[in-house]
C-alpha cells in the first residue's frame, strides 16, 4: 500500500502524525512518500492574532528550504530534512532558527548553502505548489497534515490528520491505521471529530 504524507516541520500535531506513520511503517506494508505543505499557505488570508502573525511568518522559512532541498536534492531528502527539522524544534525546544537550519542540513548531509533559501522569498511559490498537491487530495480549507492513501479500488482518497496525542506505536499505530484505512474506503466521510483534551505530546 502506498501512502502520501504532507506536513509542515513547524507543526506539533504534523510532528506527532509524522511519528505514527513511522511506527506504522514497522508493523504495516505501507510506503510513505513525504511531501510538503505550509502553514504560511494555510492562514495567509485568515483573521489571525498579531502573535500567531508572527509565528506563521517564522513557518515559511525551513518550508523554502524543505521545498528548495527537494527541487535540488530530490524527495528522498524530505524526509531526513524534516525529521531533523523536527526533532529541533519539536523534541528540543529549539528557537533559533538559523541554527536548527544550519544543523539540519549538516545532519542529513545537504550543503549548506540551502539556507539561504529560508529569507528569499523567491521560493514562495514552489512552496505553495507543494502545498497546493496536498489540497489536491483533500480539499480547501483542512490543515496540515495530510495523508493520501493509494492502493485503494479507485483514486487515491486524501484526509487531513489524524490529529493524535500521544503517539501511538507499536501494534497501537497499526490498528489505527487500520481504521483508517477503512474508514478511507468508505465513500462520503469527510470528518470525523471530537473536541481535544490534550495538547500535543511530542515525544
Amino acid at each position: 500500500m502506498q501512502a502520501s504524507f504532507w506536513i509542515d516541520p513547524m507543526c506539533p500535531w504534523a510532528w506527532i502524525t509524522s511519528r505514527w506513520m513511522v511506527e506504522v511503517a514497522k508493523v504495516r506494508d505501507v510506503d510513505v512518500k513525504w511531501n510538503i505543505m505550509s502553514l504560511g499557505v494555510l492562514n495567509e488570508h485568515n483573521d489571525v492574532s498579531e502573535e500567531y502573525k508572527k509565528l506563521i511568518a517564522r513557518t515559511w522559512r525551513p518550508a523554502r528550504v524543505l521545498s528548495r532541498a527537494r527541487e535540488l536534492h530530490g524527495d528522498e531528502v524530505v524526509f531526513p530534512l524534516f525529521s531533523a527539522l523536527g526533532t529541533r524544534f519539536h523534541v528540543d525546544k529549539r528557537k533559533d532558527m538559523a541554527a536548527v537550519i544550519a544543523e539540519s542540513l549538516a545532519e542529513v548531509g545537504l550543503p549548506a548553502e540551502l539556507a539561504a533559501a529560508a529569507d528569499d522569498p523567491q521560493f514562495d511559490d514552489l512552496v505553495r505548489a507543494n502545498h497546493a498537491t496536498a489540497v489536491a487530495m483533500s480539499g480547501a480549507g483542512v490543515g496540515t497534515p495530510v495523508i493520501a492513501i493509494d492502493g485503494l479500488d479507485g483514486n487515491p482518497v486524501g484526509f487531513f490528520g489524524p490529529i493524535i496525542t500521544p503517539i501511538p506505536r507499536g501494534e497501537d499505530a497499526g490498528r489505527l491505521w487500520d481504521g483508517f484505512v477503512l474508514v478511507a474506503q468508505v465513500p462520503g466521510v469527510v470528518e470525523i471529530k471530537r473536541a481535544r483534551t490534550l495538547g500535543p505530546v511530542v515525544d
